[in-house]
């Protein structure tokens, strides 16, 4: 608040005057003048003798009364607004009490400017990037408390954090470039801005670097695993785009090769399309010898095939002279003797066949055998067939099912499983269907042809239960051809013998019926169609057996019997040979497709079952080939088994070659991979000496000298983070050292001898600036190995010699090369030579507090020199703290030694009365600065702590700003109850409270910093009178002082006692006991006194709390009293107050509406300071009321003559106006009225009330109890 300088006002209308006729009215004018706060009032200056003297005395007093008021006024302004925290209050020329409420005031503001001046030192040792540096929860032995220590926890919580973040940085960097982990990410709690953006760059570079070095993995295993379709397509540059190209090439190459390798193995194994060979451009090595492999099997193999076609088409043709000549070996060789062996049987069994045919066919010679040595399964089945057709042609007519059945294997157990499509796959179904059916008369078909057909036995009849359809007709027509056979058999032997000989012009005429009619209609339809027959058996005979057409059936509607048998047999023949064939397709497809588990099952016998035989040896050699190729890849570039080879048994030529030629390749990345894994291992053991030695060409070799890059890149990385370590060690170390050092000359030898040996040097001094004769100059203060006979100088001014130039300078002096005549080290051995000095100025906010001076024979390192760079800046900070609390302990001397005068006279306690008042209103003042923030933060938490979707520890940290912004009202309270108490104006609002009940909740406000030491309190609440006539705030105010005292100063694990109980039955005493520190005996006297703290200045606080205790217990017509046996020893308060008797209590009704009911009110909000208004009309707002706000009084005039409000919640002090005038020139009064103030004064509180208010709150403003104010007004609203 701006005041207009007050003009001088002189009493010079009485006339002159001497000793003789004093005036004592005008004497007696100015004194009520001066005590109405008139400082402009002066006595005439003209009086003489006695009554001059007083005239000056009284004119002096009450000028630094005035100027006393402009320089507070001007601290008000230069520290509370402009924030100059250095400024401070003086009054030129005073003493006593003058210079002692001077002296408290600049106290005060140091008190709260050296905890900012701590955090901008921690701040910008940060923003340096030193995170060894914390801020002292001390200051000078006294702990910080409140909200400096809240402060200060929050600054270390942040160097913590960014440590933390260099951590989990580092962290990343090892795992990713030394360790190997790909996909590591630095996870940093609390971190933003700069901090947070490096660490996304970090995270981004090990993002990026896992994808590349994952997408060149997945290729590479895929191109192990034989997956030549992915290439690397990673976005990278640099050295990485070169192994991506050379990777991506080799991909490249790969595919051509396996392209060409695939449509060799594809043309010859699978197309038929015998000599072609693989074309690759660029292969070598390996692969080359791998292509020749290839293209050397398929020449040998096009050789070999084409032979074995020659012959098997000569066979296929019916010529049977050929044989295979090439020259083959192996399994190949097997398979020509096979087929040599097979066309010499054929020859033999085409023979026998063709001789029996003529005899029976032709000549009708019946019981010809056909003999064909050695042959078997297939040709051995259809010898016996034609030997079976031969000797049963006459009787086995009638057993059609039989031979039907026996045509399809004669089991009836079995079913086709061969895969076929089409027409076959329905005829297929059908003779499975009919396998079912005829297993239920099976044997009955069996009897009746055994009967009829072989043993003779005419006239037998089969018995088939639950047959119907085509089987009932077939079981009807042998039952019907048993019965009739003797008349109709001739018959029917005469047209079949007719037909066996050729003769297709004759036809049954026997007279017949039912069934047997349809025989003799069918056989002589099968007569009429034998023609087909023939022709369908040649066309079938011809695709198969001469044109290689499997598949081909014969299809002859209408036939029967033996005609149909052999027309059965004949398309059995075909079906079998198209099986087998199409098997051996099939299998052979498979292993030239590179698929070695399929193997032939055929069901065959002779050469058939051998080729068969030898098809199966073939696919297990090679499948074992693949399974120890297979394995070898695996091991090797799966599963980084080094050193496994492949193991073929009985591998011969190409297979052999192929298997050589991959254990080559498994031999050399063994030895590649284990050198360099041999390497790796070591790097990551943290030797970084070696370097990958093993001969490698193409990409391995690319990859070995990357690899030696790396090493030498983590080599030079590893040593310059061994000296980033080595310097933030030795910082942290010397911080920690330097802390809490009050002596000049201690810090300057501690810093020498434990310095001088971590840099190498050999000879050091420490110079301090000393002012003492009014001009700067330094003076040594310690020294290193020095001795007198060297000529070192003790004083320097500024600019001489090299000392005293780095001081002017103020930058570092580095002299290399000292001539031999300088100074030399000695030692109880020798002397010897310094080649190098540095010389380093000390400085604090640019001002030169010292300088250090260093000698060492060797070069001092980069890291040397950057580590006492650094730590300059710190010693600084350790000499200016030193410098500074000498000169606060002088003046603390001096303040208390003037206190101690200024209690001498009356005429001093009134002057001091006078000045205090003066405090009282700075003191005010600075309380209305203080609090007026604190609403907002208090109502931002408030907020904030209101949204669900917060995390908890967003919610732990809105709560603890809660409490400390609540903890720092607490004390602003203390300071303005110390002023009452001085001033003698605490009021007490008296009423019957139970004591028990405030010292729980006095408790249960400690509880979590009892919790957070692990303190152990024991409640005793053992008296049974315990209400008493009490100010509810204060008496709990009072308890929680002693409490909270006893908390702080108890260490952890500690014990703090409550105990109560009656002494008499009138009176109710209460003792409050820790195990803490104790009091000393001379200190308990001076205990309750102001600003006293027992000694324990480390333990933060104002030392206020026991001072307004004391007065507060006896405005109660109690007593207090302190006990303790000593340093350590713990201590006991005892309270005692007296009792009064219970009264009932009437609770009233509740005035404020449920929340549900919540009454939407208009409220006028007045509050200069925008972030309190704002956060207060937001608040407001959230809880359905309509607020208009406004920042002036002339602003908040101009609402209300707008609108019309129910509320008016105003700020007393306002820029251009107060609250109170505002309330009074309203257009329209609001009907409740809500004053706010930031310094509660008794004299505003009933002023406001006087005029309109009625509440009064208190800044920081609690919001609950705001929101109840309003709708205990709005229940009363609607009750009128």
């Amino acid at each position: 608040m701006k005041r207009t300088p007050p003009t001088k006002t002189r009493l010079q209308n009485r006339p002159k005057t001497n000793g003789s006729d004093f005036d004592t009215g005008q004497l007696l004018a100015a004194l009520m003048a001066f005590k109405r706060g008139d400082f402009s009032t002066r006595l005439p200056d003209d009086w003489t003798g006695v009554p001059g003297k007083i005239a000056d005395t009284f004119n002096a007093v009450i000028e630094t009364n005035h100027r006393m008021t402009r320089e507070l006024e001007r601290m008000v302004r230069v520290v509370g607004k402009e924030g100059r925290i250095s400024q401070r209050a003086s009054l030129g020329e005073v003493s006593n009490s003058w210079a002692d409420a001077i002296q408290c005031i600049n106290v005060l503001i140091g008190d709260l400017v050296q905890p900012t001046s701590e955090t901008a030192r921690v701040i910008g040792a940060v923003a340096k990037g030193d995170l060894s540096q914390t801020m002292a929860t001390e200051i000078e032995g006294r702990p910080l408390k409140g909200e400096f220590l809240h402060t200060a926890k929050t600054v270390n919580a942040m160097v913590g954090q960014l440590g933390a973040f260099a951590s989990e940085v580092t962290r990343v960097a090892r795992e990713v470039g030394t360790e190997g982990k790909l996909g590591g990410q630095a996870k940093v709690k609390g971190v933003a801005g700069t901090w947070k953006d490096l660490t996304e760059n970090v995270n981004l570079m090990a993002s990026n670097l896992t994808s590349q070095v994952r997408n060149i993995a997945a290729v590479t295993t895929a191109v192990a695993n034989g997956d030549l379709t992915k290439k690397i397509t990673v976005d990278v540059r640099g050295e990485l785009l070169g192994l991506k190209d050379t990777i991506n090439k080799m991909v490249d190459q790969l595919r051509s090769f396996a392209s060409e390798v695939t449509r060799v193995a594809r043309e010859v194994g699978t197309e038929g399309k015998l000599g072609g060979q693989a074309k690759v451009e660029g292969v070598s090595g390996t692969w080359k010898d791998l292509t020749e492999s290839v293209n050397s099997m398929a020449s040998n193999l096009t050789s070999q095939v084409r032979n074995i076609a020659a012959v098997t088409t000569a066979v296929a043709n019916g010529d049977l002279s050929k044989k295979i000549t090439v020259k083959v070996k192996g399994e190949i060789l097997e398979l020509k003797n096979t087929i040599n062996t097979m066309v010499d049987q054929l020859s033999s069994f085409a023979s026998e066949v063709t001789r029996v045919a003529r005899e029976v066919g032709t000549e009708g010679r019946l019981g010809g055998q056909a003999a064909v040595k050695g042959v078997a399964g297939t040709w051995k089945d259809l010898t016996d067939k034609v030997n079976l057709m031969a000797s049963n042609l006459t009787v086995q007519l009638r057993d059609m099912s039989k031979v039907a059945t026996a045509i399809a294997g004669g089991d009836l157990t079995q079913k086709i499983t061969v895969d076929v499509r089409g027409e076959i796959l329905q005829i297929k179904n059908v003779i499975n269907t009919m396998v079912d059916q005829l297993s239920s008369f099976a044997s009955e078909v069996t009897r009746v042809a055994r009967e009829v057909g072989t043993e003779g036995k005419l006239g037998g009849q089969a018995a088939v239960g639950g047959v119907a359809g085509t089987w009932k007709d077939l079981t009807d027509s042998v039952n019907s051809m048993a019965s009739n056979l003797t008349a109709q058999v001739r018959n029917i032997a005469d047209v079949t013998t007719a037909v066996a000989k050729g003769d297709l012009s004759k036809k049954i005429a026997v007279d017949v019926r039912g069934e047997i009619l349809e025989l003799k209609d069918t056989i002589n339809t099968m007569v009429d169609q034998l023609r087909s027959f023939a022709a369908e058996v040649t066309r079938v005979a011809r695709e198969v057996g001469t044109e290689g057409k499997l598949g081909g059936q014969a299809a002859v509607p209408g036939v029967a019997g033996t005609w149909k048998d052999l027309t059965d047999n004949v398309n059995f023949m075909a079906s079998n040979l198209t099986n087998q064939v199409r098997g051996i397709a099939k299998v052979v497809t498979a292993v030239a497709n590179g698929n070695l588990k399929r193997k032939l099952f055929l069901e065959a016998k002779g050469e058939i079952a051998e080729l068969a035989e030898t098809i199966n040896n073939m696919i297990d050699t090679l499948a074992t080939f693949a399974e120890q190729v297979t394995t070898v890849a695996r091991e090797v570039g799966v599963q980084g088994k080094l050193g496994g080879q492949a193991s073929v048994p009985g591998a011969a030529g190409t297979w052999r070659d192929l298997t050589d030629n991959v254990n080559g390749l498994a031999a050399n990345l063994t030895s590649q991979l284990r050198a360099i894994a041999d390497v790796a291992t070591a790097v990551t053991e943290g030797d970084l000496t070696r370097s990958i030695q093993v001969e490698a060409r193409g990409e391995v070799a690319f990859v070995k000298d990357n690899i030696n890059e790396m090493i030498r890149n983590l080599r030079d990385t590893t040593l310059r983070n061994d000296e980033q370590d080595w310097l933030k060690t030795n910082l942290a170390k010397f911080t920690r050292m330097l802390q809490g050092q009050r002596d000049f000359l201690t810090v300057g030898r501690l810093i020498l001898s434990e310095l001088a040996p971590l840099v190498s040097a050999q000879q050091g001094a420490f110079y301090m600036v000393d002012k003492s004769n009014g001009e700067s100059e330094l003076k040594l203060l310690a020294g290193y190995a020095q001795h007198k006979s060297n000529g070192a100088k003790n004083r320097f001014k500024l600019g001489e010699g090299l000392v005293g130039q780095a001081a002017l300078e103020k930058r570092r002096l580095l002299i290399n090369e000292i001539p031999s005549d300088y100074g030399k080290v000695r030692s109880g051995l020798g002397e010897f030579q310094p080649r190098n000095i540095v010389v380093l100025p000390i400085l604090f906010e640019e001002e030169v507090k010292a300088v250090m001076e260093l000698s060492s024979v060797e070069r001092f390192s980069p890291a040397h020199q950057a580590f006492l760079e650094q730590l300059t800046e710190s010693i600084g900070i350790v000499l200016n703290t030193i410098e500074a609390s000498t000169q606060t302990e002088n003046l603390l001397k001096q303040s208390q030694s003037l206190a101690t005068e200024l209690q001498k006279t009356n005429l001093e306690l009134e002057e001091k009365a006078r000045s205090n008042l003066a405090k009282d209103e700075f003191l005010a003042m600075l309380s209305h600065e203080l609090r007026t923030p604190l609403t907002p933060v208090l109502a931002s938490a408030l907020a904030l702590e209101n949204e669900p979707e917060l995390p908890s520890d967003i919610h732990e940290s809105l709560q603890m700003i809660r409490r400390n912004v609540e903890l720092e009202a607490r004390l602003i309270d203390d300071l303005l109850d110390l002023t009452r108490i001085d001033r003698g104006k605490v009021q007490l609002n008296f009423e019957i409270v139970d004591a028990h009940t405030m010292l729980q909740s006095a408790l249960e406000i400690c509880q979590p910093e009892i919790d957070r030491k692990h303190l152990k309190p024991s409640l005793n609440l053992g008296a049974r009178k315990v209400h008493m006539r009490a100010d509810p705030a204060r008496l709990q105010q009072i308890f929680w002082n002693l409490i909270n005292n006893a908390v702080k100063f108890t260490s952890a694990n500690g014990q703090i006692t409550i105990i109560t109980s009656n002494d008499s039955d009138g009176q109710l005493r209460v003792e409050i006991a820790d195990t803490g520190m104790g009091i000393e005996q001379e200190l308990l006297p001076k205990i309750f006194d102001a600003f006293e703290q027992g000694g324990r200045t480390q333990s933060g606080g104002l030392g206020l709390g026991l001072a307004i205790s004391k007065t507060l217990v006896e405005a109660h017509k109690g007593t207090i009293a302190a006990k303790s046996a000593g340093r350590n020893e713990g201590s006991t308060f005892t309270l005692v107050f007296p009792t009064c008797e219970k009264a009932e209590i009437q609770i009233a009704p509740a005035m404020a509406p449920r929340s549900a009911e919540r009454q939407p009110m208009r409220i006028l909000l007045v509050e200069d300071h925008e972030d309190t208004n704002r956060s207060l009309t937001n608040l407001l707002r959230r809880r359905g009321y309509h607020v208009q706000p406004a920042l002036t009084f002339q602003s908040a005039l101009d609402l209300g003559a707008k609108e019309q409000f129910d509320v008016l919640i105003s700020d007393l002090g306002l820029p251009d106006g107060n609250g109170i005038d505002l309330i009074q020139k309203l257009a329209s009064k609001p009907p409740l009225g809500i004053a706010l103030t930031g310094f509660g004064m008794e004299q505003d509180i009933r002023k406001s009330r006087e005029v309109g208010f009625q509440h009064h709150l208190v800044k920081p403003i609690d919001l609950n109890k705001l929101d109840s104010l309003i709708q205990q007004g709005a229940a009363a609203l609607l009750a009128v």
